[in-house]
């Protein structure tokens, strides 16, 4: 009943565990539900045994050598489903008798060793028997009589060697029969507070539950706060990401229709710019253009002077005469088109403010989430209708927790623990007695062989030091001789208490290696549970036996092993004991049932977006007149051509010196100066009028505004045509999706809206399945109890030490054999003699008399 009690503690859990999946689930804001609130477990159920964990490792090696065989899973299944002995004749059937000969397989091991420790018992005690009685009858050694040998020294050495070895080993032996018996009687006594932690932890693990509970209902608030958060605030929120939506097509377009207003103003600026620019280099290039045709008409006339047929003067005449046709202007801006039609046009297109038109547009649309509040006032009149039904959800599971037998339930299972535990406190005392009676039995068995030891060690030391080589047999000195007798004593104790210590040993041996092989080891590797796992082996009616005393469906698949991984790893016992199975309410608390009507009353939002105008049919036509304010038919290349021609056809500099050079070559005379005239004169209107031209601030200003202008009007006027209407289709695509296809925009929206706000309550709900697969009541001190039950109490605790305990007694018992036989066969060098042989000098050489 108390495990039926302890398993219902997390049921009203299971409501939040759907299995219904959204087809569309928009990422909603994260809402923070915080951390369940939860305490540590202090058990840490691991034993680390120091020291003496080389002897037990030691002893599992032997176990292995003993019992190589893997665990017999199947075996064991087999064993357990043939139910062998319940009726007679069962061993006689051929499928048991297999069954019995692969346990004897198995074990066959244990069944050689425990045979020859049998063998040892029966055997051992009855050849003392019988060396007693042989040894009455001056035979087997009793006969106080040493024969004289010449290798008496080296023989009595040799014995004592071996048995001082053999005394050692047994030594050793009973020295890890102590530790291992000292070792168990500490762990039982620190046991009790390997107990108590258990015990804490449980509690708390029943103390925190409520609390976790509590915690998780209290969490739904938050889902509920926010969800009602966002309600009153249906208008500003839904209408911000309609107008995020429709913004996708709405702002490119208003924004081509802005950036071509702006070209428009940039068009008149150019056009300006263009118109102030030609007139300023005209100015410049006529004047220059005037004061070099009179240059060059000057100095026409002078060459026509008659001393220019002179012979001498005639062929550089000629030369002048022939340059004189680069004495002129380069770049002529006279011959440039005008442009004052387009200003003329653009100035009316301007007349008309459309960014004023569409900074309009702008605003429009950017009342959109105003239009969605004063639209959406029947939402906000069913908030308190929808905020009822929320506060109905939480009524609900409040109450339904409180209907719940939960505090009842953990009452129950809270004086269930402390019976549990008051009847261990209770009988912890008697467990300490019981395993003092069982250290003090132990204890008696290390002296037995203690004793025999101190026979053995005494002798050893007082026939050692006692023998005296000069000494015949019989007069050998009382210390050597009390030597042989504790040899003696030796030999006897260990017929007496050999067969006790052997059968002790092979009690343990079997007991405790069977445990080690077939229960711990099973147990660490987790094949233990697999085969109580085995489907119909607890129960032939029952597939998964944990399934059908916990929910009575046994095919539930529920098993030991998958219960004890999920404690182990501190899941919740929800999660780790399927306890859906045992009590879903799911359906009672399924958020659809709920939030039917709350869609219904969203899904009904109708919005009218027609009053919104992006760009009204003035706008429209001032893009037009635009268009065909005739810019595109400048003739920009002439421009471009003027603009990079230098100012004169030649550099005015160079062709005066030119000129002067020639002049020099005439003769001395008035053809002479005046042709040196007419070059200072090309001079000064280099100086005075092209220098300005190229770097006077005025006229550089010129031809670089000009130039830019150009430019800009070349790329405006580009396809100016296609980008109009291009801009004009934009906004018409645009107004046409607010007019006739918002409504489904709205639509779609509502729809993520209202996706939303189920959807904090989707997150509550995914919130606490997490948190009750990993956190509320965390099963961790179950697979703790298990663990400290059969993992350290029974295996390392009591296993570890009684495999060692035999071990170390065991190899004693045995190593008795080799010294019984070595301490008789030294006592005869350490006993003094009745007899001996002794040689007579006055006889014939060669013979010997035998004297008392």
């Amino acid at each position: 009943m108390a495990v039926e009690l302890c398993l219902l503690l997390l049921l009203f859990c299971g409501s939040t565990i759907s299995e219904v999946q959204p087809i569309y689930k928009p990422p909603p804001g994260t809402l923070d539900f915080g951390f369940v609130p939860s305490k540590t477990y202090d058990t840490g159920a691991y034993h680390e045994p120091g020291s003496i964990g080389i002897l037990f490792k030691i002893v599992h090696a032997f176990l292995y050598l003993v019992q190589p065989n893997s665990f017999p899973q199947d075996l064991i299944r087999k064993v357990a489903q043939q139910q062998l002995g319940k009726t007679q004749g069962d061993y006689q059937k051929p499928e048991n008798v297999v069954l019995t000969l692969q346990a004897i397989y198995y074990e066959i091991g244990f069944i050689v060793s425990a045979a020859l420790g049998l063998l040892f018992i029966l055997l051992l005690p009855l050849v003392g028997l019988c060396f007693c009685m042989c040894r009455c009858c001056d035979n087997c050694g009793g006969e106080m009589h040493q024969r004289q040998k010449k290798n008496a020294d080296c023989q009595r050495s040799c014995f004592a060697t071996f048995l001082f070895v053999a005394s050692l080993i047994i030594s050793v032996g009973v020295l890890c029969a102590y530790a291992a018996n000292q070792h168990l009687t500490n762990q039982v006594r620190g046991a009790k507070k390997l107990v108590n932690s258990n015990f804490k932890d449980l509690k708390i693990f029943l103390n925190d539950t409520p609390a976790q509970i509590d915690y998780l209902v209290s969490q739904y608030n938050t889902a509920k706060d926010k969800a009602l958060s966002d309600l009153n605030n249906v208008g500003p929120v839904l209408g911000t990401r309609v107008q995020e939506q429709l913004g996708k097509e709405v702002r490119p377009a208003l924004d081509a229709a802005l950036t071509m207003a702006g070209a428009i103003r940039e068009t008149k600026e150019a056009l300006e710019n263009v118109s102030v620019s030609v007139e300023v280099l005209q100015e410049g290039t006529e004047r220059l253009h005037a004061n070099l045709t009179d240059v060059k008409t000057h100095l026409s006339n002078t060459l026509n002077d008659s001393a220019c047929n002179a012979a001498q003067a005639a062929s550089t005449c000629n030369i002048i005469r022939n340059s004189l046709s680069q004495l002129n202007i380069n770049a002529n801006f006279s011959g440039l088109p005008g442009v004052s039609s387009q200003l003329a046009k653009v100035n009316d297109v301007l007349k008309i403010d459309l960014s004023s038109l569409v900074q309009k547009g702008y605003a429009a649309f950017n009342d959109t989430p105003d239009l969605v509040v004063n639209q959406t006032r029947n939402i906000l009149s069913a908030v308190p209708y929808i905020k009822s039904v929320l506060e109905s959800i939480g009524s609900n599971i409040t109450t339904f927790t409180k209907a719940l037998p939960v505090q009842k339930i953990l009452d129950d299972l809270m004086v269930y623990l402390t019976q549990s535990e008051a009847y261990v406190q209770d009988y912890f005392p008697l467990v300490e007695q019981y395993d003092f009676y069982r250290w003090l039995g132990c204890l008696i068995l290390c002296c037995m062989v203690v004793l025999i030891l101190v026979f053995y060690y005494l002798g050893l030391l007082c026939g050692t030091c006692g023998y005296d080589k000069h000494a015949s047999p019989t007069t050998r000195g009382c210390i050597s001789n009390t030597g042989g007798n504790f040899l003696m004593a030796g030999v006897g104790f260990s017929f007496l208490f050999s067969w006790v210590l052997m059968t002790v040993v092979v009690l343990t041996f079997v007991t405790g290696g069977n445990v080690e092989k077939l229960v711990c080891e099973p147990f660490e590797d987790k094949n233990l549970f697999k085969v109580l796992d085995t489907p119909y082996l607890l129960n032939q009616q029952w597939k998964n036996y944990l399934a059908g005393i916990l929910f009575k469906n046994p095919n539930v698949n529920l098993t030991f092993e998958k219960v004890y991984s999920d404690c182990k790893e501190n899941k919740g016992i929800y999660t780790s004991l399927h306890l859906e199975y045992l009590f879903n309410i799911n359906e009672f608390l399924n958020i659809s049932m709920y939030t039917e009507d709350v869609a219904l009353k969203i899904e009904h939002i109708q919005i009218n977006l027609s009053k919104i105008i992006l760009l009204d049919e003035i706008g429209k036509e001032n893009l037009l007149n635009f268009s065909s304010s005739g810019i595109d038919g400048i003739d920009f290349s002439a421009y471009l051509t003027e603009i990079n021609k230098s100012v004169t056809k030649v550099d005015l500099l160079s062709f005066a010196n030119d000129l002067e050079a020639r002049a020099d070559q005439l003769p001395k005379g008035a053809l002479e100066n005046a042709l040196k005239g007419h070059a200072n004169s090309i001079r000064m209107i280099h100086n005075q009028q092209v220098v300005p031209l190229e770097q006077a601030m005025k006229y550089v200003k010129a031809r670089s505004t000009l130039n830019q202008s150009i430019r800009l009007l070349k790329k405006t006027s580009s396809e100016l045509m296609v980008k109009v209407k291009n801009v004009i289709s934009a906004v018409n695509a645009a107004q046409f999706l607010i007019n006739n296809n918002a409504s489904q925009v709205i639509v779609q929206e509502t729809k993520k809206y209202m996706d939303t706000i189920v959807g904090y309550f989707e997150q509550y709900t995914e919130w606490v399945k997490e948190s009750i697969a990993m956190e509320v009541a965390a099963c961790k001190p179950i697979a703790n109890v298990i663990d400290t039950a059969v993992d350290i109490f029974l295996c390392s605790y009591i296993t570890d030490s009684v495999n060692t305990f035999w071990f170390g007694l065991g190899g004693s018992s045995m190593f008795l054999i080799p010294a019984i036989i070595f301490a008789v066969k030294l006592s005869k060098y350490y006993r003094r003699m009745d007899t001996e042989d002794v040689y007579d000098d006055s006889s014939v050489s060669g013979t010997w008399h035998f004297t008392l």
